[in-house]
């Protein structure tokens, strides 16, 4: 089995949940989140939510209503921290302020 490490990412999040660059994991792979890291790019605080949706529906987040200032950064993933991922699997995140946010999740595939 191969390991590719990949980034998807969404730029000009808004109010709307996004999958983080229309990623599903695939029946045919595994997947872990190694990383992934978002910036604030509107004039004032924004509050952030991302989690992980289940094929079935079933929502948990990873974080949920955290500040980023402006021109700020979070962290959401990374470091110690990892988050793997079930065939199905999408992570989705929203701002509270329209086309306000970017994101970028690295990810390594095995398959």
């Amino acid at each position: 089995m191969a390991n590719t490490f990949k980034r998807k990412y969404s730029s000009s999040v808004g109010t709307t949940a996004t999958v983080i660059g229309d990623y599903q994991v695939l029946a045919s792979v595994q997947t872990t989140v190694i990383g992934m890291s978002c910036s604030n790019t509107s004039a004032s605080t924004i509050s952030v939510d991302a989690y992980l949706q289940a094929p079935n529906g079933d929502v948990v987040y990873l974080i949920k209503g955290a500040p980023v200032p402006s021109g700020g950064s979070l962290v959401i993933v990374g470091g110690d921290q990892k988050v793997v991922m079930e065939t199905g699997d999408k992570v989705k995140i929203v701002s509270d302020t329209a086309s306000s946010l970017d994101v970028v999740m690295s990810i390594l595939e095995i398959g």
